[in-house]
């Protein structure tokens, strides 16, 4: 493991053995305040190849925004680990549980505020063309293949690996009580103010990232991980050097080996000079 360091604020220069495998997450970490990259990414991106590490965009977000996100770059971490890409190839899926998809499907009835429901696969998202006009930005934003369908239940047979769930008033308050109802809180991921995931139980981004790490033949203990929200607790729990922003959610910050300052300051790249040596 790498060592830990009690910073809390403000940086030293200090330098570690260089990670071999680098997850980063988007919204909130690498992303700015207005979802842009960081001016200075290709140069980080340039310099990794350089030494042979590999970065790994980390996100609940489709593979297809990912990609076209990252033209350059052939390692996802995509729909918060149910979809992991190496080399520009899946390498790996996590679908729900047929029986998980009825049930929340038929749960989400019970949602009290006015909600969207994505349901994704690996190669497209589906929602239900009575969601919410305020809502669709979001869709596109998030999942740039998608389509308008009818009902969600005709599709609820298909290889879903993930159901994102949309509410601008709160999800925490008013979407996650309901899914706890009918199935496992592990099962539900709050990837923001605004969504929660429900995924299967055995994917997370941390197991993304252990999956990652045996096929590069990677030591766990040699990759490192940047989030700021509680979809990303696992990713840092699994990393061998966890790093949350200065803007994250306390529980992230309990368990982080460094705090980076907040993304609106660009503070991915700030560590990431560190560990590349720029």
């Amino acid at each position: 493991m790498f060592p830990v360091f009690h910073i809390t604020r403000h940086f030293s220069r200090i330098f570690l053995n260089t990670p071999k495998l680098i997850a980063l997450d988007m919204d909130g970490t690498l992303l700015d305040g207005n979802g842009q990259l960081p001016p200075e990414f290709p140069r980080v991106v340039k310099r990794a190849k350089q030494l042979g590490v590999t970065l790994a965009p980390a996100s609940g977000r489709q593979l297809s925004t990912l990609e076209k996100m990252f033209p350059d770059m052939s390692t996802f971490i995509a729909e918060n680990g149910t979809v992991v890409v190496h080399g520009g190839e899946i390498v790996g899926t996590t679908p729900l549980k047929n029986a998980d998809v009825h049930a929340i499907l038929q749960a989400r009835e019970s949602i009290e505020k006015p909600h969207m429901t994505v349901l994704c696969t690996p190669s497209m998202a589906y929602a239900e063309k009575d969601s919410p006009e305020s809502a669709r930005d979001e869709l596109d934003k998030y999942y740039k293949a998608n389509t308008l369908v009818d009902s969600l239940t005709d599709y609820a047979d298909e290889e879903v690996i993930k159901i994102a769930i949309f509410c601008a008033e709160g999800t925490e308050e008013f979407v996650a009580p309901v899914l706890y109802d009918v199935i496992d809180a592990q099962n539900v991921a709050i990837s923001g103010q605004v969504w929660v995931d429900c995924m299967p139980n055995n994917a997370n981004k941390g197991v993304a990232l252990e999956q990652l790490a045996e096929i590069l033949s990677v030591d766990i203990a040699q990759t490192a991980a940047f989030g700021d929200f509680l979809n990303d607790y696992e990713l840092l729990k699994s990393a061998g050097l966890a790093v949350a922003m200065e803007n994250a959610h306390e529980k992230l910050k309990e368990i982080a080996d460094r705090i980076a300052p907040p993304n609106t300051e660009y503070g991915v790249i700030t560590v990431l000079d560190e560990l590349l040596g720029t």
